[in-house]
C-alpha cells in the first residue's frame, strides 16, 4: 500500500521518528508530506518535549519559559502554517537587574548608565564588547579561547566579576570554565537579531493559549496528514536488520520500518542504538548537556513587572526570574500572576534528586528575601519541572566534535540539539534545524549509506549558524 502526501507524492516507504518534542513533529509533518509513512514515538502522555504544557493550579500554560521575536521567521512561519499567526500578540517588556541586594531596571539607555554596580569606564568597555561580539561574523576563532578569557580581555576583571561570571555560572555552571567564546558570540547575535532586520523596538511575543493550543493544532494537523502518533511509548531501542530497522519500545511492542531519524539528546543515543560504532557513540556520550530544574508559580498579584530579572547575588537558589504575566495578558491566567523560577545545572547534579517541597521552601524563602513585598500566603500553586538534558554545552572546538546526522547504522539518522552549533537552544532554531535536516533526509539513497561523513555534517553545522539565531526560550 501507498501513502498519498498533500502535495500528491506517494512512497510506500515507513518512516519512525523518534521523539515528539517540536523538532520530531516538524520531521514528521514535513515527512509525511513528502508521501512517506510516518509513525511519531514519544516517551511522554502529551507532544511537545520541552515545549509542552501543563496545569499549575487551575492554569494550564507552558510547562517552560518561552517567547517569541519578530526576528523568528522559521517559527512565525510554522505559525502561519498551522493557522495561529493571527493570534500572535506582541509587548514591549521591561528588564531589571538584582545585584548587591537591590532590583534596578536596565531597560533602556538612561537606566543602564545609571546602573550603579559599574563606573562609567566598566559601563563603555561593557557596551563596546556587546556591539563588538554583535559584529563579528567569523566565530570560528572564538571557538579556541574560553568565554572567561574573552570577555576578561574586552570588559575587564570588574565588569566580569560584577556581572559576566555571576551570568555565566548562573547559565552554565562551573562548565564555564570549558566553554568557548562563541556561546557569548551566539548570546548577543540572538538579541541583536531583530535590530539588524530593521526593527527598532524589541517586541517578545506569545500566541493566545500559549504552547497548548499551539501544540493541540499541531497535532491535528499530524492526524490528518495520517501520521501515527504514539505517546507513552519510552524507545528501548532501534536495532537494524537486514532489511530496516526495529522500533522497540518499553514493554515488548516492536514495529519494523525502512528508516527512522532520532531525535533524542546525544547522550541517550547509544543506549538506544548499541550497534552504532565505537567512535560514534563515545562522540554522542561526550557531548555536555546543561539541565534544568524549573519552578511554575501561580500568584496572586505581580512581583515588580520586569519579564526577565537576571541575578547575580550567590545565596539566591535559582538563575533568574522569569514573570509570565508582565508579557502574556493576565487574563490568560484569571487575572492572576505566572513567575518562572529556573535554576541551569549540569545533567548528573544530585539537585535532580532533591525533594519539591525542599526545593520549595528555599526558593520562597529567597522570593521573599529579594521583594519586600511578597509573602507566603500569595503563592496559589507551585510546582516543578526537572529535565536533565536541555542545552549542549559549547566547550572548545565544539563545532569539530558535532555529532554527524549520518550513521553506520544504514537507515538511521540523528537529528537533535547537539547539531545546533554555538547558538541558543530555543524553538526557532530547534524549527530551523529540522527544515535543514530535511534536505538530507529526503536526498537519494546514497551508495555509501553506513559511512560517516563528518566532514560534510560539519559544514551543515557551520550553515545552521549563519542563520538567524534569534528565538524563543
Amino acid at each position: 500500500m501507498t501513502a498519498a502526501s498533500s502535495n500528491g507524492a506517494t512512497s510506500s516507504e515507513r518512516w519512525a521518528v523518534v521523539g515528539g518534542g517540536l523538532l520530531g513533529m516538524v520531521l514528521a509533518l514535513r515527512l509525511a508530506r513528502a508521501g512517506r509513512r510516518v509513525t511519531l514515538f514519544e516517551a511522554a502522555d502529551r507532544l511537545g518535549g520541552l515545549a509542552a504544557a501543563w496545569r499549575v493550579g487551575d492554569v494550564v500554560w507552558d510547562r517552560h519559559y518561552h517567547v517569541i521575536l519578530q526576528s523568528d521567521s522559521h517559527l512565525t512561519g510554522l505559525l502561519a502554517e498551522l493557522g495561529l499567526d493571527r493570534d500572535l500578540r506582541w509587548t514591549t517588556t521591561r528588564t531589571g537587574f538584582y545585584t548587591d541586594g537591590r532590583l534596578h531596571s536596565l531597560s533602556n539607555t538612561l537606566e543602564f548608565l545609571r546602573f550603579p554596580p559599574l563606573g562609567i569606564i566598566d559601563k563603555l568597555r561593557l557596551g563596546a564588547t556587546i556591539f563588538y561580539a554583535s559584529k563579528i561574523s567569523r566565530w570560528r576563532r572564538l571557538e579556541h579561547i574560553t568565554v572567561i578569557d574573552w570577555l576578561r580581555r574586552w570588559s575587564g576583571a570588574r565588569t566580569v566579576e560584577r556581572i559576566w561570571l555571576p551570568l555565566l555560572r548562573a547559565k552554565l555552571g562551573e562548565t564555564y570554565h570549558h566553554t568557548s567564546a562563541a556561546f557569548i558570540w551566539a548570546t548577543i547575535a540572538r538579541m541583536y537579531a531583530a535590530r539588524r532586520s530593521g526593527m527598532k523596538v524589541e517586541r517578545f511575543g506569545y500566541v493566545r493559549g500559549g504552547y497548548a493550543r499551539i501544540l493541540e493544532r499541531f497535532a491535528a494537523v499530524l492526524e490528518r496528514e495520517g501520521v501515527a502518533i504514539r505517546l507513552g511509548s519510552p524507545t528501548r531501542s532501534v536495532e537494524p536488520l537486514a532489511t530496516g530497522l526495529r522500533v522497540v519500545v518499553d514493554g515488548g511492542g516492536q514495529e519494523i520500518f525502512d528508516r527512522a531519524v532520532l531525535t533524542v539528546a546525544a547522550p541517550l543515543v547509544p543506549r538506544i542504538c548499541p550497534a552504532l560504532a565505537r567512535g560514534e557513540r563515545e562522540r554522542l556520550a561526550g557531548v555536555r548537556y546543561q539541565g534544568v530544574i524549573c519552578a511554575s508559580v501561580l500568584l496572586r498579584k505581580p512581583l515588580a513587572g520586569y519579564y526577565v530579572t537576571n541575578i547575580t547575588e550567590p545565596w539566591v537558589p535559582f538563575t533568574a526570574v522569569i514573570e509570565m504575566s508582565a508579557l502574556v495578558d493576565r487574563a490568560e491566567f484569571g487575572g492572576r500572576a505566572l513567575v518562572y523560577l529556573p535554576k541551569y545545572l549540569a545533567s548528573d547534579d544530585a539537585a535532580f534528586g532533591r525533594p519539591d517541597h525542599e526545593i520549595e521552601a528555599e526558593w520562597l524563602a529567597a522570593l521573599a528575601r529579594m521583594y519586600p513585598g511578597f509573602s507566603r500566603d500569595q503563592v496559589l500553586a507551585f510546582k516543578l519541572s526537572r529535565v536533565r538534558y536541555v542545552m549542549p554545552v559549547p566547550t572548545l572546538g565544539y563545532s569539530d566534535r558535532v555529532p554527524a546526522m549520518d550513521t553506520t547504522i544504514p537507515g538511521l539518522t540523528l537529528v537533535n540539539s547537539s547539531q545546533i552549533v554555538n547558538g541558543t537552544l530555543n524553538v526557532n532554531e530547534t524549527i530551523a534545524l529540522a527544515e535543514r535536516a530535511m534536505a538530507r533526509l529526503l536526498a537519494p539513497a546514497d551508495p555509501g549509506a553506513g559511512v560517516i561523513h563528518h566532514t560534510d555534517h560539519t559544514a551543515y553545522a557551520v550553515e545552521a549558524v549563519r542563520q538567524p539565531v534569534a528565538g524563543s526560550r
